[in-house]
Formats: C-alpha cells, sequence, structure tokens
C-alpha cells in the first residue's frame, strides 16, 4: 500500500465524496492544552468514511463483476457504503449484517441501496455475518466486498489523511484514529508514512474488542474468544491481514498506564511518528458521545466518540496540532438510555446495592432518611421476593451528586442495621442489571 494508491483512489472517488469538515474543538483544546481538531466524517453522505473503501471497491469492478453483483459483510456502515455504490452504479448487493445491528442502521442501508439491495440478517456479530457473506460469495460467483482487509478498501480509508493535509494547509502533530477491522487507520498510516512519517497516529480500540491489540501482543493476527458488542462499529473479534501488516510495520506499540491497564495509552504528540494503540472503556465511550452531542451537537456514534474518549489519558505536548478522527454518526436514538445510565457508571454517579432491610416498620423510611445523603436519588428500587414486598432484600439503584459522595454513602451504609451489598461492574452478578 502506498501514498500513489491512496492518492489515485482520491481521484477515483471525488465524484462521490466531498471533503468533510475539520473543525477546531475549543472545548477538547482548553481540556488537553493541544490545539484539537475533529474531522467529521459523521457529515459523509452515508454518515461514515465507510463510503470511501467501499465505492472505491466496486467502481473498479470489471463488467463481468458488475453483472454478477456483490456481497457484503458489515456492521452497518460499512453497509451503507455499499448499498450508496450499488445504487449509484447499479449493482445489485446482498448485505450481510449481525441480529443486533442498530435499527437506524438498518434502515438507512434499506433506504440507500433501494431495489438494489437485500438486507440479510445473521448472526450477532460481524464475524458471523463475515463468514455468511463469504459462504454466499463462494456459492453465487458474486464479489465480495471486504469492509477492511483489501488493498482497495483500504486506499479509499486512506483518503482521510491526505484530506487533512489539504485542509491543514500542513502535517498535524498528532492524528487519533478509531480502531476496528483496521482499514481506516492502515490507510491512515500507509500515507503519512510516506507523506508526513513525523507524524504520530494513536489508534484507539474499545476495551471489549481490541483485536489490534491482541495482534500485536501475538505477532499476528488471533480471533478473540468474546468482544463486547456496544461499540457495534468497531466490534471486531479479529484485526484484518493485510491492516495488520502495515501496522505492525509501521512500528506499532501498546503502552499502558500502569494502574490502568488496558485502558489508555500514554504517547507523547510531536516529537516522533509511528503508531501507538490505546484502549478505552464503553463508559468513557457514553461520556465522549454525550460530552460531544451536549458541546458541540456531534451525534456520534460509539465507534465515532472512540478517539475523542481516548484524549483524556492521553499526554500531548502543550500547542501540538492534534486531529481526532469523528467515524460515524448512525446512532439509533433509542440507544441512548443505555449509553446515559453507561456514562453515569464510568463517572462513578450511578451505583447499584443489594438492600436486606430489617424486618421491622419503617425500615424503609430509615433508609430514606438516615442512609441517603442530600444530593443522592433512588433511581431503582426492586424487592427481590415478588411475594414480599414490604419487608426484605431489595436492588435499589442509587444516583450521587458527585462521584465522591460514594465514600459517607457507604459509611452510612455500614453504620445502619441493614445489611447492604454493592454489585460492582464487572462482577458476574452486575452483568445482569445492562
Amino acid at each position: 500500500m502506498s501514498a500513489a494508491d491512496i492518492t489515485s483512489a482520491a481521484a477515483r472517488i471525488a465524484e462521490v465524496i466531498e471533503a468533510t469538515p475539520l473543525k477546531y474543538c475549543e472545548r477538547l483544546s482548553e481540556e488537553t492544552g493541544a490545539r484539537v481538531y475533529l474531522k467529521r466524517e459523521d457529515q459523509q453522505a452515508v454518515r461514515s468514511y465507510k463510503i470511501r473503501g467501499a465505492f472505491n471497491c466496486m467502481v473498479q469492478l470489471s463488467a463481468a463483476e458488475r453483472d454478477a453483483g456483490v456481497v457484503a459483510a458489515s456492521a452497518g456502515n460499512h453497509a451503507q457504503g455499499v448499498a450508496f455504490a450499488c445504487r449509484k452504479l447499479g449493482i445489485t448487493g446482498r448485505i450481510y449484517v449481525p441480529t443486533n445491528t442498530p435499527k437506524q442502521k438498518r434502515d438507512r442501508i434499506v433506504a440507500r441501496g433501494g431495489e438494489f439491495v437485500e438486507l440479510v440478517l445473521t448472526g450477532q456479530t460481524y464475524d458471523a455475518a463475515a463468514a455468511a457473506a463469504a459462504e454466499d460469495a463462494a456459492r453465487t460467483g458474486a464479489t465480495l466486498v471486504p469492509p477492511f482487509d483489501h488493498p482497495a478498501t483500504i486506499a479509499g480509508q486512506g483518503t482521510v489523511a491526505a484530506e487533512i493535509i489539504d485542509q491543514l494547509g500542513r502535517a498535524p502533530d498528532t492524528v487519533v484514529v478509531p480502531v476496528g477491522g483496521g482499514g481506516l487507520i492502515a490507510g491512515i498510516t500507509a500515507y503519512l508514512a510516506e507523506q508526513a512519517p513525523q507524524v504520530a497516529v494513536i489508534g484507539v480500540e474499545p476495551q471489549g474488542a481490541a483485536s489490534m491489540t491482541a495482534a500485536l501482543a501475538a505477532g499476528g493476527p488471533v480471533t478473540l474468544s468474546e468482544v463486547d458488542p456496544f461499540v457495534d462499529g468497531a466490534a471486531v473479534r479479529r484485526i484484518g491481514d493485510l491492516p495488520y501488516r502495515i501496522v505492525s510495520g509501521a512500528g506499532a506499540e501498546v503502552i499502558t498506564h500502569s494502574s490502568l491497564p488496558l485502558v489508555t495509552a500514554v504517547v507523547p504528540a510531536g516529537d516522533r511518528g509511528g503508531v501507538s494503540l490505546s484502549q478505552v472503556g464503553e463508559g468513557a465511550v457514553c461520556t465522549a458521545m454525550l460530552d460531544l452531542y451536549q458541546n458541540e451537537g456531534v451525534i456520534a456514534e460509539p465507534a465515532g466518540a472512540l478517539g475523542v474518549a481516548a484524549l483524556e489519558g492521553l499526554e500531548l505536548v502543550p500547542g501540538s496540532t492534534v486531529v481526532v478522527v469523528i467515524s460515524g454518526g448512525n446512532n439509533d436514538v433509542s440507544r441512548y438510555g443505555e449509553i446515559l445510565e453507561r456514562s453515569l457508571v464510568h463517572q462513578g454517579l450511578k451505583h447499584y446495592f443489594l438492600v436486606d432491610f430489617p424486618q421491622e416498620p419503617g425500615a424503609l423510611r430509615m433508609f430514606l432518611d438516615q442512609v441517603l445523603g442530600p444530593d443522592d436519588d433512588i433511581t431503582l428500587f426492586e424487592y427481590v421476593k415478588r411475594n414480599n414486598r414490604e419487608t426484605g432484600a431489595a436492588l435499589v439503584g442509587i444516583e450521587l451528586g458527585a462521584p465522591e459522595d460514594l465514600e459517607a454513602l457507604r459509611a452510612r451504609m455500614e453504620s445502619s442495621p441493614m445489611d447492604v451489598e454493592r454489585l460492582v461492574p464487572g462482577s458476574p452478578a452486575y452483568r445482569y442489571l445492562t
């Protein structure tokens, strides 16, 4: 993969791709001390950068390949790019997506492709959909359009880097890139390695699906035993072979806080190039999504907010220029309840307890008057034994006014006559709450 391949791709897709805005973000600049710009790929025609790689692949198909149609697998955004290209180029396609793909993405796939596209729901992960699509292509002779593990796809995604340099008028010091299957970071890395090798590239994975990190640790792509599907646009069990070769060939390394393993990387910006990998928890992603919406009016999907979520843990050179790629904005509004919940838990504002009330009148009133603090709110209250709704154990959710209020709340619980057990995130019991 060369910069020339990416330059050719840019010319090839120019008729359907508009340069997305590169916007200075005052809030994030003040928080980090760097000059932070947001590359708004959420404003692409299909609200994701994926259209770049999909169209670059499909516009190069021969007449015979177009007649045979295409097959693709996707968590949602690549599918929209393929659907867009199918209608634009008059090619029929079957697109496989996991059954848990947000409805908003499924609806947009159908709307983009119209009569040219058939949508097939299968499995619960991208990898299951990919296996079904590969079998379809082998059986029917249709051309498979890979979402990340293909030179044409990577070249298309790499046009983001060329666009950033053109818009800034120079190369930034650091580019922060979300990582799922690896196509975007591979394309950006390949371009910058030739055109601006001094730029530091920071890839950000969700903690629950860090397949590039696992590959770098193992010396090659490996299949994760399980993934957290919440960051659906980046929940990939196995990084692409070609993206891995490009990223590892650039000297990629994984650097983490010793106190927070596999959460954030600490990477100096502006004094060296190369690639580093960072991981952020899904709760941090939710907080970043809400902050982007409330402050900048940016509707980012979970994968689109990965880069912003990582900024808090990065040590950036003051005054350096940092570009964060907002990779997509296809988020289903029905998910915001879960997003808010995960964010509150991440910030230390939401906690759950099993409270065993004394078998005596007024126990609940005692809890309200003597245990809860003035800024604490009960957000969930359910008796565990439904045939005993007056006394006994109850599941209680409490939202605090501030994270530091937890210590005082726990102290009041300890001094009360009630038996209280805190449900800790990550524990077996806690997973039933989410």
